[in-house]
């Protein structure tokens, strides 16, 4: 009767064993499934996230560059208006610098 209450229990024990490891390899497979889930997940946010930002760059990219052509045409404007400002004022002050030169060059001091 020992026997068989032994070979009994040690049925019992193997299918319990069984059960723990059908529990465990479908723990493996359900963490196994999330992983791969998850890393899914993080390379469809790092595309999302990527092409957002390449997409914000060319934005402020083309601002930039929109603003640098027009940057440029209005300090060439500048440039030309100053450049002809003192033009004007050379040509209205040489005359006299002319005179103060000529002035101090030919006075003589004892």
């Amino acid at each position: 009767m020992e026997s068989s209450s032994n070979h009994g229990g040690i049925q019992q024990l193997l299918a319990a064993e069984h059960e723990a490891q059908q529990i465990v390899n479908a723990a493996r497979t359900a963490k196994m499934t999330r992983l791969k889930q998850a890393k899914e997940e993080a390379e469809t946010e790092i595309a999302e996230h990527k092409t957002s930002t390449e997409h914000g760059f060319q934005r402020k990219l083309e601002e930039t560059s929109g603003d640098s052509g027009a940057n440029v045409k209005r300090l060439e404007q500048e440039t030309d208006a100053k450049i002809e400002q003192l033009k004007n004022e050379a040509s209205r002050i040489s005359r006299d610098v002319v005179d103060m030169l000529l002035k101090h060059v030919t006075t003589v001091k004892n």
